[in-house]
């Protein structure tokens, strides 16, 4: 019987690399500011190996260490960085009227979800809302990421992007929309026919 070997930190970094790649860049908008930002979380964790102490996952710590990088990232250029393009976003969003009646209401009901505090714990659901969250139009998938993930305020994010309130909480809307009906697709669908 072989015992496999378990990855250096170092290597495990290496392996996380793309995906704090992703995260940074897709923030930042920005090549140069994603490449710096996820360097300096990997050099953050180079230089503190003992910050981590398997308290949580690594790429949990990482994405922890990131999220602080790209906000400094986004405080620093805050007068290049790049605006949103509305390519699309401004025109009516399909999704916004997908299974609703004209009052506002479900024309049906959504799908049964089951326990979402169950499955909120499996990493099999994160790896999916991770999935659908990437797919998500590219302004629309920022602002998410910036409101929820990197938790900054809606007010921070609107001085941020120059954008209105208004403009920001129907983004996010749209945003929401589009998650939910991934994850009814891709996630709870498959749940509730097992």
């Amino acid at each position: 019987m072989t015992i496999a070997a378990t990855p250096s930190f170092e290597q495990q970094l290496i392996d996380h690399r793309s995906y704090l790649l992703r995260f940074a860049r897709l923030q930042l908008r920005n090549e140069t500011w994603a490449e710096d930002a996820v360097s300096e979380t990997v050099l953050a964790a180079l230089a503190k190996p003992q910050s981590f102490a398997n308290r949580s996952q690594l790429k949990t710590w990482l994405i922890g260490i990131l999220k602080h990088k790209v906000i400094d990232a986004l405080r620093h250029h805050s007068r290049e960085v790049c605006g949103l393009d509305g390519s699309g976003d401004d025109d009516a969003d399909p999704l916004d009227f997908i299974g609703f009646k004209a009052d506002g209401h479900f024309s049906q009901a959504p799908s049964e979800w089951g326990n979402p505090e169950q499955q909120i714990s499996s990493r099999q659901f994160f790896e999916v809302l991770d999935a659908c969250a990437s797919k998500l139009p590219a302004s629309q998938g920022r602002l998410f990421l910036m409101r929820e993930w990197l938790e900054l305020s809606s007010e921070e994010i609107c001085k941020e992007l120059s954008l209105t309130p208004t403009n920001l909480y129907v983004q996010l809307h749209r945003a929401r929309l589009r998650l939910r009906e991934c994850l009814e697709l891709n996630w709870f669908a498959n749940r509730n026919s097992t």
